[in-house]
């Protein structure tokens, strides 16, 4: 027993003295140590070129790959009428359309959409010719603050072509029939846009109108 006490004991000393001499090795002094305070250097951001039709107009830029479509928008094309909302994509303040389909430009990379088609609510009508949507918003009182409104605008019109292009929603009863105007078509497929001052009859209103609902 004495014996085998005496080699434990000497294994434990020969790998305590290992362990030492390994971290000696791998850290042989305080001057390979990065300094406490010592600045990082951050990478260069990469830049490539995108091209888009917006608004009926052809624009090129030099974006940083990171950069989402509604900073694309906003911030280097200057078209703010798209809001930033949530920055999530749970609002619908960012709703533009692109290629015909509404998306939350917030949640997009622009780079993904180079040679897209993008109508956002500066181009779907001016102050002396407005798109019909736009106008229907104004007679029903659909707004209140107007921080949402580009996005319900925007998303009004693409749930009207929506439905009239067959398209079924959630509440939509019989995949088989072409969907109709109804207004939990509606409701559904605006539920992703939030009215926080709470206009959402008056927006359902307005939808109707254009829409060709009888009241």
């Amino acid at each position: 027993m004495e014996q085998f006490r005496e080699i434990k004991l000497s294994r434990r000393d020969v790998l305590i003295a290992g362990a030492v001499s390994a971290s000696a090795v791998a850290m042989p002094g305080a001057s390979a140590q990065p300094a406490a305070n010592a600045p990082v250097a951050n990478p260069e951001p990469v830049k490539v070129g995108v091209s888009f039709n917006v608004n009926g107009k052809d624009v090129t830029l030099e974006l940083d790959t990171r950069t989402t479509l509604l900073d694309a928008l906003r911030e280097h094309l200057h078209l703010t009428g798209s809001k930033k909302g949530c920055d999530q994509g749970q609002c619908g303040a960012c709703t533009i359309i692109m290629d015909g389909r509404r998306i939350n430009s917030c949640l997009s990379l622009a780079i993904m959409h180079d040679g897209a088609k993008i109508t956002t609510i500066e181009g779907l009508g001016t102050p002396d010719k407005l798109h019909p949507m736009q106008a229907a918003f104004i007679k029903h009182d659909g707004y209140q603050c107007g921080y949402c409104t580009p996005g319900q605008i925007c998303a009004s019109v693409s749930v009207i072509e929506e439905i009239r292009a067959g398209m079924p929603s959630h509440v939509t009863a019989d995949l088989n029939a072409k969907p109709q105007m109804t207004v939990e078509e509606i409701r559904e497929r605006m539920s992703g846009n939030i009215c926080r001052c709470g206009a959402y009859s008056n927006i359902i209103d307005a939808i109707k109108e254009v829409g060709g609902v009888k009241a």
